[in-house]
């Protein structure tokens, strides 16, 4: 399956220009028309995406698998989703794209994950808007393709600021047309699996018989991350809001524990128990056991046995 992490790796694969900027983009689907594929095969990228197709035919599909309402229609992708096309290029309308660094090295857009809950659900749910309601949408659109085709050196700060009011319409329309209590489930639905394979992983990658194939580290939030097709962050927001502690606390008490465990009832050296956790090197197990537990792991070994 092809995963594309850049936006312009993205604008490569359905064969249309490439992006002014390499964190955002914002493109007419009457532009695209003439050179766009067709069909696409389910695929991933790593960026948040809203649309407003306003018209246009064929059929698209997002998230767990829903096809997209006929009319106009506004939806959004969050990262790693899975997405597959088969269209008529006749669409009309626009979209936007945007990173997660886009949104970190933004003055405007720190809390838009927190404000704006859509942007987390792992199951698109597009929902159809009026004509009335198009033409506010259709304009703040406008107002950002002048600005990211323009040359003035401040215009990410009005295209930020474009992007905070479109971010309100959308909620505005999306907690008109999509039961609050579904959009509430999907999320929780969406962090609890994300929470039970993450915790699954953990686990099974310090068994015993676990061999790393690459220079992988096992004690980063980004690996697992990884594993999960997920921005690191996100990975951290859904741990920490359900369980309290950090991805990163997690990892670290899974090891401390089989580190506890190996050091009392096996007779393995130090040396083994620290290549057995993944650490690249004794001493480096033994300051992180140092620190989490004020005590070297000779003299937790030795006082557990006496």
């Amino acid at each position: 399956m092809k995963h594309f992490k850049k936006i312009e790796e993205y604008c490569k694969a359905i064969n249309i220009e490439p992006p002014k900027h390499p964190h955002f983009d914002i493109r007419s689907f009457n532009n695209n028309m003439p050179t766009i594929v067709e069909t696409m095969e389910a695929f991933r990228h790593e960026f948040y995406a809203i649309a407003l197709k306003v018209e246009g035919g064929g059929r698209a599909i997002t998230g767990h698998h829903i096809d997209f309402p006929d009319g106009s229609t506004i939806f959004f992708n969050s990262p790693f989703q899975l997405i597959s096309w088969d269209i008529v290029p006749d669409w009309d309308g626009y979209y936007i794209m945007f990173s997660q660094d886009f949104v970190a090295n933004s003055k405007y857009l720190q809390d838009i994950f927190k404000q704006f809950s859509f942007l987390k659900i792992e199951k698109t749910i597009p929902f159809e808007i009026t004509l009335q309601e198009v033409s506010p949408i259709i304009s703040i659109y406008d107002s950002i393709f002048e600005e990211y085709n323009g040359n003035n050196d401040d215009k990410f700060i009005l295209i930020e600021s474009y992007l905070l009011l479109l971010l309100n319409f959308v909620k505005r329309y999306f907690n008109k047309k999509v039961s609050l209590n579904e959009v509430a489930k999907e999320i929780r639905k969406t962090d609890v699996k994300i929470l039970a394979r993450f915790q699954t992983l953990i686990e099974t990658r310090f068994y015993p018989n676990y061999s790393l194939t690459d220079s992988s580290n096992l004690h980063s939030t980004s690996y697992y991350a990884n594993q999960l097709l997920i921005h690191p962050n996100h990975l951290n927001s859904i741990v920490k809001q359900i369980t309290g502690h950090t991805a990163k606390q997690h990892i670290q008490n899974h090891v401390l524990n089989l580190a506890k465990s190996r050091l009392i009832h096996s007779s393995l050296s130090i040396k083994e128990i620290a290549y057995s956790l993944h650490f690249d090197s004794p001493n480096h197990f033994s300051v992180f056991f140092k620190k989490n537990t004020s005590k070297t792991p000779n003299s937790y070994r030795k006082e557990a046995i006496l």
